[in-house]
């Protein structure tokens, strides 16, 4: 009798995994996939959208939180290879309006890589209720570290990416993502704000005390709802199938999205000599305390979302994960979902 494949233990494995968080209230639903530049060799889903709503079915929408930061800075670096932008640019240069900013000589680069020295989550929403008042409050944020001595993690900086590529290619970030990254790969389910029918098949979010109730294909990061819906940081609303298209285009090369070169600027790490190992846009592989655990290699990338979604790209192994769940639901309490993201990583196959 021949043994069994170790894909076949390992996919087994996490489906236990997934389904024990499910049931220990970590979550209502996850999806997942695990596959090659060839495609998924691991996919499924458990659970249901919401505590009481309807089964997964594998073409639910999944709100991406910060998952959506390195699919911004996909299309900034279109726009680079497009020649529309610089990575030395300065905030100053394409948005004027924060030109008295402590912030006006940062670069593209440095807001791509969060050596910027901007905040992290500041919760601007709560003092400034509106768009025009959020974004005039973006430009005296003090600096929390000189430029280029720290990593700082900052949602506000892909804010000011959002803006500046707006301004760049005078076009709405809205229209950009859809052209220059949701036509290309064919996307029929990411992008910002969906539509009615789009919002009855989304994963629901939080039970949020600022809105007053559950979030449901509404952006969860209140900032991004201030803005809209639709900003730098935080607000696409995708799929588990686009997904791995976009992971399976990163792991070929970056076409027909990025030219070859572009990808391996994009992705390879910047601030080793710091605290943190950061690409242009994307996580790198901490040598401690990394979110997807130890079994990816050193050149891996990707990144994690407040409501419980990753995508990690192994170029090296040839390999990507995703996992998609609605850990913020009902609450944002941590409930053990760290530890589950780290184990489902790290198990084989």
């Amino acid at each position: 009798m021949s043994a069994e494949n170790p894909r076949t233990t390992s996919a087994a494995a996490r489906r236990r995994l997934l389904e024990d968080g499910r049931a220990s209230g970590l979550y209502s639903g996850a999806a997942w996939s695990l596959g090659d530049a060839a495609g998924p060799y691991d996919r499924g889903w458990t659970g249901t959208r919401a505590l009481e709503g309807p089964a997964l079915d594998g073409h639910d929408l999944w709100d991406l939180a910060s998952v959506t930061k390195p699919i911004v800075g996909l299309v900034v670096m279109a726009l680079v290879d497009r020649g529309v932008l610089g990575l030395d640019d300065t905030v100053a240069h394409h948005l004027p309006r924060y030109s008295d900013s402590p912030h006006a000589a940062r670069t593209v680069a440095q807001l791509l890589d969060h050596t910027a020295g901007l905040p992290g989550g500041v919760p601007l929403y709560r003092d400034h209720p509106t768009r025009a008042s959020l974004l005039r409050a973006l430009g005296p944020l003090p600096r929390n570290a000189e430029p280029g001595t720290r990593v700082t993690y900052s949602s506000q900086g892909f804010m000011l990416l959002g803006l500046i590529a707006e301004q760049a290619a005078g076009q709405g970030l809205e229209q950009l993502m859809a052209d220059l990254v949701g036509a290309p790969l064919g996307l029929t389910g990411t992008g910002f704000r969906p539509g009615p029918a789009d919002r009855s098949r989304a994963v629901a979010t939080e039970d949020c005390p600022w809105r007053g109730r559950t979030v449901v294909g509404e952006v969860h990061d209140e900032n991004a709802v201030v803005l809209g819906g639709v900003a730098g940081h935080a607000g696409l609303f995708s799929t588990l199938t686009d997904l791995e298209l976009l992971a399976r285009c990163l792991l070929d090369g970056g076409a027909p999205l990025l030219e070859p070169d572009t990808l391996t600027l994009m992705t390879t790490p910047r601030t080793d000599h710091l605290n943190l190992r950061r690409t242009l846009a994307w996580q790198g592989q901490d040598p401690v305390g990394s979110p997807v655990g130890d079994t990816f290699g050193p050149a891996s990338y990707g990144h994690t979302g407040f409501t419980g979604t990753s995508l990690w790209i192994d170029p090296e192994a040839g390999r990507y994960a995703i996992l998609l769940t609605n850990r913020v639901h009902p609450s944002r309490e941590e409930r053990g979902f760290v530890a589950l993201r780290r184990e489902f990583h790290t198990i084989g196959g």
